[in-house]
């Protein structure tokens, strides 16, 4: 994390020179937020899930699932998750001409990196900002830990619902007939 008095936006992020993607730069509430590429561990959990939620929108036609986009819900609001599930709806009309989210897609899904500062800004300040936007479902994903957190929109925030463990199954009433092992995305 950069901290300092100014706002970053994202225009900010249009100037920096090219690391050869070796950084993800996010902006929340005009903070940058700097993290290192994730571990291979952490990219074959969200590959895994993105796979799993493209399969099943595949068979029901109703939404498509995306790896790391870009969402832009203001230029100060930025962030790149590791997945994302859009409804057609939602797709047809919130991507800028880049190619980024301007809504919030229904369900976000953030696998956590390393680092007592990574896991608080995905548990704390990316949950306080998708409640802020609409995101109507949020999974935090350890693959450390073998878990997954489950956050429902409930009163216009996300509130958890589960804690997913090994053995369970992974269901959301977003996506009806959608269901997983928990044990299948940490293979």
């Amino acid at each position: 994390m950069v901290t300092n008095s100014l706002l970053w936006t994202t225009a900010d992020l249009l100037v920096m020179p090219d690391d050869g993607g070796w950084n993800r730069h996010e902006i929340i509430a005009g903070e940058l937020f700097v993290t290192r590429a994730p571990h291979i561990r952490h990219q074959s959990a969200a590959g895994r899930i993105h796979v799993y939620l493209e399969n099943w929108s595949d068979e029901h036609l109703s939404g498509r699932s995306f790896e790391t986009p870009g969402v832009i819900f203001t230029p100060n609001d930025a962030v790149i998750p590791d997945v994302v599930w859009v409804s057609n709806e939602r797709l047809a009309n919130g991507i800028d001409q880049s190619g980024h989210f301007t809504i919030a897609p229904e369900l976000v899904v953030e696998v956590l990196s390393a680092g007592e500062g990574n896991e608080q800004r995905d548990k704390s300040v990316k949950l306080k900002l998708y409640s802020q936007y609409g995101v109507q479902e949020y999974w935090i994903v350890n693959w450390q830990l073998r878990t997954l957190e489950i956050y429902r929109r409930t009163d216009a925030q996300l509130q958890i619902v589960a804690t997913l463990l090994v053995g369970d199954t992974l269901t959301s009433p977003l996506l009806p007939g959608f269901s997983v092992l928990i044990d299948r995305l940490f293979m």
